[in-house]
């Protein structure tokens, strides 16, 4: 699912040879908007720890190291954001519509780590997806995705 993503990413700017990050990367863009889906509730959980691990190693092959500096970067980030906007803006101009789409599907893998859709998990997803330009339908449809891999009804 993830092999076109994964591709794509992969040939944008990344950690450089001394550990530094490329200013607008799409990795830390995407790691600090899945920090801030894992914190939207108030709580923060080892599934979600492990689940924003999994997602960032998985679609961008990121391990040791470079995973938790791509992590540690992100979670800076998100905490000087002032908006979404310095994010998805990255996002929405290194992604193809599909990339979009999975992008989403990763954050409501993230939202249902913890076994549960709160409210303010929900409005952040809805308000990425609006600023990255997925539809309505595509949001819902990838939400119901996200519900059944995590085991729980889609409603």
């Amino acid at each position: 699912m993830f092999d076109r993503f994964r591709e794509f990413l992969n040939q944008l700017p990344g950690v450089g040879e001394n550990g530094d990050i490329a200013e607008g990367d799409p990795r830390v863009a995407a790691a600090a908007l899945l920090t801030h889906v894992m914190d939207a509730d108030g709580e923060r959980t080892d599934d979600e720890r492990d689940m924003l691990k999994r997602l960032l190693g998985d679609v961008y092959g990121l391990e040791g190291s470079e995973l938790a500096t791509v992590i540690k970067a992100g979670e800076a980030a998100d905490r000087e954001a002032v908006d979404l906007y310095a994010f998805t803006s990255v996002l929405d101009r290194h992604l193809d519509r599909e990339g979009k789409f999975e992008f989403v599907g990763l954050m409501w893998d993230m939202v249902f780590s913890d076994g549960a859709l709160h409210e303010v998990e929900d409005n952040l997803v809805w308000r990425v997806a609006e600023l990255i330009h997925v539809e309505r339908d595509q949001r819902i449809a990838l939400r119901q995705a996200a519900q059944v891999r995590a085991g729980m009804a889609a409603d």
